[in-house]
């Protein structure tokens, strides 16, 4: 019996042993070593001269469905994989014979999947043909033949399928679907996961957005005509989870090896307020706490009313480590999507891009840019790194001029918000499922969605928080020193000042602890981002929704910051967006979330994720459970947006570092993706470690 351990224990038990047997053999990558032998398909230069861009890109969609390894894998219960491995680096998977990319692929959105599983896609082909037969400029038709193309690459791929399966029953389930709407609850999964795996095929990395809405009904209506049981459906749910993680090599590479971004989101209201949570979200939530797949990050849906059997099976789930199951805020990413003009039959739609970012599926082209704001108090107020002398009169003086450097920094981000609706590249696997592209016979980059976003994110604010405060202390309140001495100490790397620097690094009250000063320091901050990034709600056909993120990039900050002012040395990792800086938090887990929900999250439209990670001991038993639940719903009645918690055992995580073939299945949060822990470098390893593992609840 193969037994898969966690953070928490042993998992439940309720899949087939050759279900599990086959879970085992994808997260050691059996499946994703394979793929070395079919990395891409080569083209030679010569082959793309005098072809216009849609050419070129329709050419290697058809050559991929050609050309690409059919896998079927025997007692597999779903059909269809992405087997060629520049697929999973983020690139249509034909290259140049010098390994150059020739087009490249798409990701950060989820798509309209659901519209696939009830119209099918022989109605998709009706719609072009019904637009093409309107009046169209060249550069139009030529987009929408290109979408008819996509659909040929799929009925050929399809094809070669249905000529490779032999059992009978895998090969009926695929017969129908997708091309047709499914009748049946495993017709509906196979429709999903084809069609998905199809634009992963092609280089993409989509969102799958909420699955148990788009499969309850089907579920239901077998269930009611004596054709399935429950068990019979948490197997062939695990076979989507297990088919996942078929890139799995267990190579290091950096931010790890489950970050393609094929998130889940579940429960949830409808248009009508009522609670879309049933069998299949059960069933889902129970395949991930009895199999340690971190493939899929899940996202609930959660209000203080959601059903008690939902909130109880999220801690369950949670305390078994990963960091798979998060939660959002419902009410208030409702509430805040509606005040930025989305209408409320879409709102409740929501999903989520491929980590937490918030946008509608189906409907939108999102994009986000990443943007520093620590670095502009050190680089642009300080002069860290010039020989300029600094001098502010008042702390109040120096804290207006960051205000206006962020000022100077959103102007920034508006102008090149101002240039995003193009022709890039052809993208037109993407435009496909987006609702708008059809219609409008534009492509997905060249504002063919519903929805055109880009959406402004900063990182580094409670780091600038940080700073701000410790200034405060050290020049304008204590007297330490000089601001100019202490700038020249920040570029020294605090070199001759190590028992200064130690005292103001040890001061308590940084943000995470539920200080006032500290937190009353980050609103202020977060609320003039806001502001700024409001003032531009449209333009340009570009919508420009904020968050607050860094998704790892503390990492990469890092080496281009200076020395810090409350007391660090270059080179070390700070927060991770909108969370405490690694080692400052010295309360509980409940002051963390009392810090972080200090601030209005409610026009913070695009989001920011809070990251709790606690002690297994204190997941344990009913009284851990019962304390996770208390951290969701303090959480939510404090106004937070979304919770992501990872049980984690540090001593564990040291010990995968000197013995990784020890814990090839051990996974861990990172931002918006989970990921193996063994397949992330040093310094990803090194910021996971770093999080504070709380030693009690509250």
């Amino acid at each position: 019996m193969i037994r898969f351990a966690s953070a928490a224990g042993e998992r439940p038990i309720r899949l087939s042993e050759a279900t599990r047997r086959f879970c085992w053999d994808s997260l050691n990558g059996k499946y994703g070593r394979e793929l070395e032998k079919s990395d891409h398909l080569t083209m030679r230069r010569e082959e793309a001269e005098g072809l216009s861009p849609y050419a070129l890109y329709d050419m290697m969609i058809s050559r991929i469905a050609r050309e690409v390894p059919v896998r079927v894998i025997p007692g597999e219960m779903l059909a269809g994989s992405a087997t060629l491995k520049a697929a999973s680096r983020h690139v249509v998977p034909v290259l140049y014979e010098d390994g150059e990319t020739v087009i490249s692929s798409m990701s950060h959105t989820t798509l309209g999947f659901d519209r696939v599983i009830r119209e099918g896609i022989d109605s998709y082909e009706e719609r072009i043909r019904a637009r093409r037969a309107q009046e169209c400029t060249d550069s139009e038709d030529e987009f929408l033949s290109s979408l008819l193309n996509v659909i040929s690459a799929l009925r050929l791929w399809h094809g070669r399928y249905m000529e490779a399966i032999e059992d009978p029953e895998e090969k009926a389930a695929l017969s129908h679907v997708p091309f047709r709407p499914a009748r049946t609850f495993r017709e509906g999964l196979q429709s999903l996961w084809f069609t998905f795996a199809f634009t992963r095929l092609m280089g993409n990395w989509p969102g799958i957005g909420k699955i148990d809405r788009m499969l309850e009904g089907l579920y239901q209506a077998d269930l009611a005509r004596g054709e399935i049981t429950e068990d019979e459906a948490r197997e062939l749910l695990a076979h989507f989870f297990i088919k996942g993680c078929e890139w799995v090599t267990l190579d290091v590479c950096g931010s790890g090896d489950g970050q393609h971004y094929q998130n889940l989101v579940l429960a949830g209201v409808d248009e009508n307020g009522r609670e879309t949570a049933g069998t299949v979200t059960r069933l889902i939530l129970e395949v991930v706490e009895e199999l340690p797949i971190g493939d899929f990050p899940i996202a609930v849906r959660m209000r203080p009313d959601s059903p008690k059997w939902l909130m109880e099976l999220v801690a369950r789930v949670m305390r078994h480590g990963s960091g798979v199951c998060s939660v959002y805020n419902e009410n208030l990413v409702i509430s805040s999507l509606e005040q930025y003009h989305y209408p409320h039959s879409d709102a409740v739609q929501f999903a989520n891009d491929g980590c937490w970012e918030v946008q509608i599926p189906g409907k939108t082209r999102f994009g986000y840019m990443p943007m520093d704001a620590y670095i502009l108090l050190q680089r642009d107020v300080l002069h860290l790194f010039d020989d300029e002398e600094v001098e502010y009169a008042t702390f109040d003086d120096l804290l207006s001029a960051y205000l206006h450097a962020m000022d100077r920094d959103m102007e920034r981000f508006h102008a090149i918000a101002d240039g995003q609706i193009s022709s890039a590249h052809p993208s037109s696997v993407f435009a496909l499922f987006e609702d708008g592209c059809i219609e409008k016979a534009r492509d997905y980059l060249d504002g063919g969605p519903v929805y055109n976003v880009l959406s402004p994110h900063y990182g580094g604010l409670p780091d600038a928080a940080n700073a701000l405060l410790a200034i405060r202390r050290t020049v304008y309140e204590d007297k330490e020193m000089t601001l100019m001495e202490l700038v020249r100490a920040l570029r020294n790397d605090w070199e001759g000042q190590e028992p200064l620097r130690r005292r103001i690094a040890q001061r308590e009250g940084y943000f995470g602890n539920d200080s006032a000063p500290a937190d009353e320091m980050c609103r202020l901050l977060v609320q003039h981002f806001i502001d700024l990034a409001r003032a531009v709600h449209e333009r340009r056909g570009i919508l420009r929704p904020p968050g607050i993120s860094t998704f790892g990039r503390q990492i990469e900050w890092k080496d281009v910051r200076g020395a810090h002012a409350q007391g660090k040395k270059k080179g070390e990792i700070l927060s991770g967006n909108l969370n405490p800086a690694p080692g400052t938090d010295r309360e509980s887990a409940t002051a963390i979330i009392r810090s972080h929900c200090s601030v209005d999250l409610s026009r913070l439209t695009c989001g920011t994720a809070l990251d709790i990670k606690l002690e297994p001991s204190c997941a344990r038993g009913e009284e851990g459970l019962m304390g996770i639940e208390s951290l969701i719903r303090g959480f939510m009645a404090l106004g937070g947006f979304f919770m992501q918690i990872d049980v984690i055992d540090n001593s564990q995580l040291l010990d995968a570092q000197k013995h990784p073939e020890k814990y090839p299945t051990l996974a861990v949060r990172i931002s918006g993706w989970s990921a193996r822990f063994v397949t992330l470098d040093e310094n990803w390893q090194r910021m996971i470690i770093e999080r504070t593992a709380m030693g009690k609840m509250g």
